[in-house]
Formats: structure tokens, sequence, C-alpha cells
């Protein structure tokens, strides 16, 4: 971070309070994993970098803490960017495969044309950006393509739930998407390039169950490849690494 950097997205939103656009600045950080997961977040060397004081970027940090992005602990101060683990990445699936296999059951019984014609276009393009490693492609239809059926299927509970998933989701997607790209030979690969493509055609041909059912196996394949990624040790290492560098 610096402050060009700032500059850039002050430029694009010149309305905005500073401290949101602070905000935004770690939210990109952080999800993209180029703040390391775990990492404490250091005030003064935030403000330093982007040539502000620590008001804007403390703000900042406490609003990324509502929202479910930072942490504190109890044996140490400051804020912390919440960290990742294979055995809470287990746990966070265990409840959305319960939430996401029954909005994708309600969106084949109710979901517009033109929603379905949406999840199908991303469906398409999240195959191809995997095809070809695109990483950046592949976090902007991943995640877009849940969130549009969790937006589609009708239901303000199933959408309030889901809210409450959503930071540590964000983390793990972005995280997955670095992994999917560096492990072509898992065998767990043409299940997660091809099953958003199945959820679709569940959902296309109005079969509820056959959309949960599709769903299920999507979200178990996309849990599997992860953890065979990491062999014997957690496969989020190599994201904290990666993003340390």
């Amino acid at each position: 971070m610096n402050s060009a950097q700032l500059q850039s997205y002050l430029d694009n939103r010149p309305n905005a309070k500073l401290r949101d656009v602070v905000a935004e600045i770690l939210y990109d950080e952080i999800v993209s994993l180029r703040i390391a997961p775990g990492s404490k977040l250091n005030v003064n060397s935030i403000a330093s970098n982007l040539g502000i004081s620590r008001t804007p970027v403390a703000e900042a940090i406490i609003s990324l803490h509502e929202r479910g992005f930072v942490t504190t602990k109890e044996d140490a101060n400051g804020y912390f960017v919440i960290d990742l683990s294979m055995r809470d990445m287990i746990d966070l699936y265990d409840l959305r495969k319960s939430i996401e296999c029954e909005a994708a059951a309600l969106c084949a019984m109710q979901a517009s044309e033109a929603a379905i014609a949406e999840l199908e276009r991303l469906a398409n393009k999240f195959k191809e950006y995997v095809l070809t490693g695109d990483t950046a492609g592949m976090i902007a239809t991943d995640l877009p393509f849940h969130l549009l059926i969790i937006e589609s299927c009708g239901n303000t509970y199933v959408k309030k739930c889901y809210d409450l998933l959503l930071p540590n989701l964000t983390m793990y997607q972005a995280s997955m998407m670095n992994i999917v790209n560096s492990a072509s030979d898992n065998p767990w690969a043409t299940n997660v390039i091809y099953n958003h493509l199945a959820v679709v055609g569940a959902i296309k041909m109005h079969i509820p169950e056959l959309a949960r059912q599709a769903m299920g196996e999507h979200i178990d394949s996309s849990l599997s490849f992860t953890m065979y990624s990491g062999g014997n040790t957690d496969p989020f290492n190599y994201a904290r690494s990666k993003a340390k560098k």
C-alpha cells in the first residue's frame, strides 16, 4: 500500500469519506491475500505508507472488524486479519453446504430466466478461467455465482444466514483460487471445473432435488480439492507464505 494507491481509489470515489476508502483498500488487500491471513494490522505503518493520519486508518480497521474480516485476540493487543485453517474450512463448509443446497433447490423452483441465464454465463466463464489459469477471473466469477443463487432463492432468512459466512468464505475462496492455479494434477480438479455447470443444468430443468444434490457435490468437491492440495499439511500455509513474500 502507498499514497499512489490511495489516490487511485480516491479518484474513483471522490465523494467518499477517507475512512471508507481506506477500508476499501484494506479489504482488497485482505481478500486478495496480499496481507497474509492472521497478520497484525499496524495502524502507524499503514498510515505512514498511505501518507495520512492514524484516525481514518483506525476507523477503517474498526469497520472491517464489524464486518468480520478483522478480529482481536485475548492474549494480544490490536487487530488481526482473520486466519485460515483446514479445520475451520471444514466447519465453515458444513454450514455452507446446508444453506447453499437449500438455496439451489429453491432456485430450481422459482429463479427468473434472467437469473438462470446469468448463472449459466458465470459458470461458463469460471470454467474458461480455470482452464486458462486466470486467477483473477476465477475470483470474479466464483463467489458471484454462489451469491446470485442465494439472492435468487427467494428466502430472506437464507440470505441473512449466508451473510454471516461471507467474510470467512470470501477469504477461503480467494485462497483456494491460488491453490487451484498451483495444483493441476489434483484428482478433484475436473469436478471443481464443471460443478457450476451441473448446478445450473439442474436449476434450468427445474428439478429441486437434483439442484440440491449438484450443489452438495460441488461443495464436497471443493473441500476435497483443497484438502488434497495440502498433502499431509494445512494447504493454507501456502496462502500465508505467498502473501508474506
